[in-house]
């Protein structure tokens, strides 16, 4: 990829059109930093889903439906009709860095900017609200929270366009990849059953059809989160805790199923661990 290297400061279509001339995957933000909501067709993923999602399906849909899996750097769909309404009401521009063969190193807070500084070495970089985008050349998996105030943003993930910064894009270290393979720490095992003397296994007070909605509805906000993933995943397990957590009818295949919705919205097995270990903590379980 060539990364741009002007500044744009007009509308967010002009940007777009821009960066698609480099041959960047765009897509248009709506107020709040999220990609505009699915169409009445796409809604809920009725339609399947696009080809190049993680579960892919039959969806051709010429509207930016499906957050980052609309991204395209074709110039005909950036300016088509289909996306005139979104563009009017574009708030800003969000890429697809691993569409762009780019790695995103999503630094949160001064702290996180000091360690990159020590562990990463330099590349391009990219002031944002709170600190900082590190850039390099080559895709990885994205992961939130694979350290404080540390994001990976580049396959299945998208970023919000805030300029060409400063520096030279380097290649993707093997720094950032290790950071996708952590294990656990050991005083938080990954793999967590809830049981409560007397609980026997059953929900004492709810039927064993309201815990499989349950269970269904827990996976589906975590899949259709398109922001705050991080923040999501953890109050959805406290929620899931505070009905089922002292009653001892959550078994390890209802925790895999969320973790497992968690992961393929690229959360680290390590912070499903600590999510999970923080609702129980909250809740005094």
């Amino acid at each position: 990829m060539t990364h741009p290297t002007s500044a744009r400061d007009e509308n967010p279509l002009t940007t777009a059109l821009f960066l698609a001339t480099f041959g960047v995957p765009v897509l248009p933000l709506r107020a709040g930093k999220v990609p505009f909501g699915n169409c009445r067709n796409c809604a809920d993923n009725a339609c399947g889903g696009r080809p190049t999602m993680k579960a892919p399906g039959p969806c051709a849909c010429p509207a930016p439906c499906h957050g980052w899996a609309a991204a395209t750097a074709d110039p005909d769909i950036v300016n088509g009709p289909a996306w005139a309404r979104a563009w009017r009401e574009a708030a800003a521009v969000a890429y697809h860095p691993g569409g762009a063969g780019v790695t995103v190193v999503d630094l949160d807070n001064p702290e996180a900017i000091a360690w990159a500084r020590e562990a990463l070495p330099a590349t391009r970089t990219v002031a944002t609200t709170r600190g900082e985008h590190w850039l390099y050349r080559g895709a990885m998996p994205s992961a939130n929270a694979v350290r404080p105030g540390v994001d990976i943003k580049s396959t299945m993930s998208y970023a919000r366009w805030l300029g060409p910064g400063a520096g030279t894009m380097t290649t993707l270290p093997d720094a950032v990849r290790a950071l996708l393979v952590k294990a656990p720490a050991a005083s938080r095992p990954a793999a967590v059953v809830v049981s409560v003397p007397g609980g026997g296994g059953r929900c004492p007070h709810r039927t064993p059809t309201f815990l499989a909605r349950g269970i269904a509805m827990a996976e589906q906000r975590i899949t259709a989160a398109s922001s705050a993933v991080h923040a999501t995943v953890y109050g959805t397990f406290l929620a899931v805790l505070s009905t089922h957590g002292r009653c001892g009818c959550l078994t390890e295949a209802h925790t895999e199923r969320l973790f497992a919705a968690a992961r393929a919205k690229g959360e680290s097995p390590r912070h499903c661990a600590d999510a999970w270990a923080n609702a129980l903590t909250t809740l005094g379980l």
